[in-house]
């Protein structure tokens, strides 16, 4: 189930609200061009700034909006750990497929510490979990050895979103764990094709908020056996997905998103809309892609 291009969804907004109407179209827009699965709520989702109401609200629309069509992967983490319970038993009722579950940030617990963590937060549910590993926002790279330990020692963890940037931490993840019941997601667009090369099984991508069939093709590209496929679709994308890194994520993405009708570039504070210098740099990259068109909302 937790293979392919997965779209870390974002939040649409309208005068300081989520955008439920917006929300469910971008739902229909990814099925209908070909995204695999969703994961709403998590950085990409601003879920930093939206409140506990409005994270199970987002989770709600967009799993009900799915209707089972493709998975959906509920972001319910926190660096509380009774907190992350409460969302990932929401998404749970809900009826998400599975939750994405970062990394503790601001507190910097242990390896022991995380280890409790997420082994009391797989003992309060039957759903799958992905745990989130993204130093660049939680300050800890999560040992290898700990995931490790999680995979043997929780039934219900059944995969990493792996953020660190070290193609050496997926390889001595993969020789640690058992490949055909963990699974490895490549949690940045521009290390999914090196990613897919040392046995991840997909991506849970920013890019693909704007070009999903390209995303889904890449990884099914290398899937079947077309590696230069893949490598020609990851070269015509490359600079677009670090453009999309130009300014913290994810203000790019929604410049970009609202560059081609696809949703207002709303933000939270204290996100704002891009910079100017920074902007005319992502339209030059967007403008230069080939698998990019303009979209008509």
């Amino acid at each position: 189930m937790f293979k392919g291009s997965f779209v870390a969804l974002v939040t649409p907004f309208q005068n300081r609200k989520v955008d439920a109407a917006r929300l469910r179209w971008l739902v229909d827009y990814h099925i209908d061009h070909g995204t695999e699965g969703l994961v709403p709520c998590g950085s990409t989702g601003e879920s930093a700034t939206l409140s506990h109401d409005e994270h199970k609200q987002v989770n709600e629309i967009v799993i009900k909006a799915v209707r089972g069509r493709i998975p959906v992967i509920a972001g319910a983490g926190s660096n509380s750990t009774d907190e992350a319970i409460g969302l990932v038993k929401h998404a749970q009722k809900a009826g998400a497929d599975a939750a994405l579950t970062v990394v503790p940030y601001y507190n910097k617990p242990t390896p022991a510490g995380l280890f409790a963590h997420f082994k009391e937060i797989a003992k309060a549910t039957k759903l799958p979990l992905i745990l989130y590993n993204i130093p660049g926002r939680t300050v800890i790279n999560m040992p290898v050895e700990t995931v490790v330990k999680l995979a043997e020692s929780c039934p219900t963890i059944v995969g990493i979103k792996e953020a660190s940037g070290s193609m050496d931490y997926t390889s001595q993840l993969l020789s640690g764990v058992n490949g055909s019941r963990f699974t490895i997601l490549s949690g940045d667009d521009s290390l999914t094709l090196p990613l897919l090369s040392l046995g991840a099984k997909g991506v849970i991508s920013v890019i693909g908020n704007i070009v999903p069939g390209a995303m889904t093709e890449l990884v099914r590209s290398w899937d079947n056996g077309s590696p230069e496929r893949a490598l020609e679709l990851h070269m015509q994308l490359f600079p677009v997905m670090r453009a999309l890194f130009f300014e913290t994520n994810p203000m790019p993405i929604k410049a970009a998103m609202a560059h081609l009708g696809l949703c207002r570039e709303e933000l939270r504070l204290p996100l704002l809309p891009m910079s100017a210098e920074p902007r005319k740099r992502l339209l030059a990259a967007l403008a230069a892609c080939p698998l990019l068109k303009k979209k008509n909302a």
